[in-house]
């Protein structure tokens, strides 16, 4: 049976000095909640890891179907939690000020839900392409999915520029399939298929129908004599979703923005998300005096082996990207 491996809760810490040095108030309420429920279900767990990962044989053929529920907002450790959630901070301020608080939370709970769906038909289509039931049984976990499908989304909002991946510029449109295949190589013990079923769920919602049906469903719900606030909650145009298009928020307050400022300059200080980590880590291990890092998971998911205890996973650090 698997268990979470003991560890020093460094990563935690970590996240806390982050989350310590940007302020609380600056970080939007949606993107606050979800990394605040990420971090409770990983102090507080509902099930053990191997009860809530995902993977065919589990969900389809045990019909355990809780476990997309489940898998998404459970880690395997206090480094895969790190670096999920940092980027998850990046990723989630940004978007959730671009989208409106209401409609980027419908975003990432569709994600969450159709990321896992993807990730099992991907699986068994492997699994009959190739006739080996190992893809069947293959069991992920974590976030990485749906950062993935955030980060297409996020690279649609912000088009142009380039993000450099081990050194060399790579243009913003391609750099999701780079970098899937970069951490694949780098770090084999990530979910491959995982990360592939978040960057296919983007597509899905910035190229395919998928926008076009969530419009549809909240205007189904908001037609019983609420549709006259639906323009301001759910909107993906840019409202803001706490005051108006022209607004934004900010711990209890709301400031009209300046029309050349980044919205996320606010607590980034200018920096990308690399070296935003960066100084997190640096900053964190100089108040302790520590003067290097242990090896860790990987930053981005995990296939969890069905049935029996899973092997200690280790990695390299990677560079991190501008998302």
């Amino acid at each position: 049976m698997y268990r979470r491996q003991r560890s020093s809760h460094l990563g935690l810490l970590m996240l806390a000095s982050q989350l310590f040095q940007i302020g609380l108030d600056n970080i939007p309420p949606v993107t606050l909640a979800i990394l605040g429920l990420n971090v409770y279900l990983f102090l507080f767990p509902s099930k053990a890891i191997i009860f809530t990962c995902v993977s065919v044989q589990q969900a389809y053929w045990f019909s355990d179907w809780r476990r997309l529920l489940l898998s998404p907002f459970h880690h395997v450790d206090d480094w895969h939690l790190y670096f999920n959630m940092a980027s998850f901070l990046w990723k989630g301020t940004k978007l959730e000020r671009r989208l409106g608080g209401a409609w980027f939370l419908y975003v990432l709970s569709v994600f969450s839900l159709l990321t896992g769906l993807v990730y099992l038909l991907l699986e068994a289509l492997l699994t009959e392409l190739t006739d080996d039931q190992s893809y069947s049984m293959a069991c992920a976990v974590g976030f990485s999915g749906v950062l993935f499908a955030l980060k297409v989304l996020n690279n649609h909002y912000h088009p142009g520029g380039a993000t450099y991946l081990m050194g060399l510029p790579v243009s913003n449109r391609y750099a999701s399939w780079v970098e899937l295949v970069l951490i694949h190589i780098t770090s084999p013990g990530t979910s491959f298929v995982g990360h592939l079923a978040g960057i296919l769920v983007g597509l899905l919602y910035t190229s395919g129908p998928l926008k076009t049906i969530m419009k549809r469903c909240a205007d189904l719900v908001t037609s019983n004599g609420y549709n006259s606030h639906r323009s301001a909650y759910y909107s993906s145009a840019g409202t803001s979703g706490y005051g108006g298009s022209n607004e934004q928020y900010s711990g209890n307050s709301y400031y009209p923005p300046h029309p050349n400022t980044d919205h996320t300059a606010s607590y980034t200080g200018g920096l990308t998300e690399e070296q935003q980590i960066e100084a997190a880590i640096r900053n964190s291990l100089n108040d302790r005096g520590q003067t290097g890092v242990r090896e860790g998971p990987p930053p981005y998911g995990f296939n969890v082996s069905q049935g029996t205890s899973a092997e200690e996973i280790r990695w390299r650090r990677l560079r991190r990207f501008d998302r």
